[in-house]
């Protein structure tokens, strides 16, 4: 059922993909189209000094010819820039196409990551093994070896133990069985405190928020299943 939703998904996401980056060619298209329709022929200045050649053969004074032969170097060097503009348009219509269609495709890619990372936040990390080495302050995260300070890798066993015994931690305890007082000499300030030190030790702080899960007015809890917990 998870893998045929998972399927659809994929599809309707790439149907989407597919409609975005077709709407964005055909707007364009259609500017183009109408630019380069609504744009005066290359030819229409000079067919304009031509018909004054033609309607005008009474012109024979030097001046006069050399007066038409200006408009016809005007019409010629009009044809050749409006020539230009027509290409300049169509690199830059080509050029944003470009632009737009990347646009689309990075906003899809950022809506498929929020997607995944909802999806993630919702169930958690998939751990399939978690074995932590207290003599040699190391853990191993699904294959992954994180090397940690003796007191980070403290703070993950007890909160191991206590995902054993699926008991929730607060700052109080924690502080308590890592530092061997009571829990009347302890605050919660310095539980959080060992709790933020773990994060940053494990690094990916998105990793690390989803393994090492707050739950409010509680405490801290390892938000993966106690099977997978090894301790040596």
């Amino acid at each position: 059922m998870t893998s045929t939703s998972a399927t659809d998904l994929r599809r309707s996401a790439a149907r989407v993909l597919s409609l975005g980056i077709g709407a964005v060619v055909v707007l364009l298209a259609g500017v183009a189209g109408f630019l380069l329709l609504t744009l005066p022929s290359a030819n229409a200045f000079n067919e304009k000094v031509e018909r004054l050649f033609v309607e005008n053969d009474d012109l024979t004074s030097n001046a006069e010819i050399k007066l038409l032969e200006i408009l016809a170097q005007s019409g010629t060097a009009f044809s050749d820039t409006l020539s230009s503009y027509r290409m300049v348009i169509f690199v830059l219509l080509v050029f944003a196409a470009i632009m737009l269609v990347a646009t689309v495709i990075f906003l899809f890619a950022l809506l498929v990551l929020n997607r995944r990372m909802g999806e993630i936040e919702r169930s958690g990390i998939q751990v399939n093994s978690l074995l932590i080495s207290r003599e040699e302050n190391t853990v191993y995260l699904n294959n992954m070896e994180f090397k940690l300070t003796a007191a980070a890798i403290e703070t993950l066993g007890i909160l191991a133990e206590a995902r054993l015994d699926e008991e929730v931690l607060n700052g109080v305890q924690i502080e308590a069985m890592v530092s061997g007082k009571s829990e009347a000499d302890c605050d919660e300030a310095a539980g959080a405190t060992r709790i933020k030190r773990l994060r940053d030790a494990l690094g990916n702080q998105i990793v690390s928020e989803l393994l090492v899960k707050t739950i409010a007015r509680r405490g801290y809890l390892l938000a993966i299943d106690k099977d997978v917990i090894r301790m040596i």
